[in-house]
């Protein structure tokens, strides 16, 4: 199960619509390796300025490892976070996420961390079963 739904978010869900606030706490709640890691990246972000900031260090078990991974693949929790943050998210293997402003100077990195030619490069016989 991708998260710990409580039983009055998913009546709320039952109901109908869902307030965004209470699916991100959901969120937060329910993957908090995933949560940590995107939240610091955004204040690094903020700190440091520039186009991106991204982690490069390997999740510490499979546990933290899935968390990014529910989080990043699920459109509506990837989504929720963009938005909660306000930054757009990118994500290679298992582990390497990023964080871009919302405004177009980074659109190149973005789309250059996204590339064909970045995932390639960001192959290691260490993540190959990840």
């Amino acid at each position: 199960m991708s998260l710990d739904v409580s039983p009055a978010l998913l009546q709320q869900a039952e109901r109908g619509e869902v307030d965004e606030a209470d699916f991100v706490d959901c969120v937060r709640t329910s993957l908090p390796y995933a949560w940590e890691m995107i939240s610091s990246l955004v204040a690094q972000l903020k700190v440091d300025g520039g186009s991106f900031a991204d982690n490069q260090t390997p999740p510490p078990d499979e546990q933290a490892r899935g968390q990014l991974l529910r989080a990043l693949a699920s459109d509506a929790i990837r989504g929720a976070l963009q938005r909660h943050f306000g930054v757009r998210l990118a994500f290679q293997n298992c582990h390497r996420v990023a964080v871009f402003p919302l405004d177009a100077s980074a659109d190149e990195s973005l789309t250059r961390f996204t590339s064909v030619r970045s995932q390639l490069l960001n192959q290691s016989p260490e993540l190959r079963d990840c």
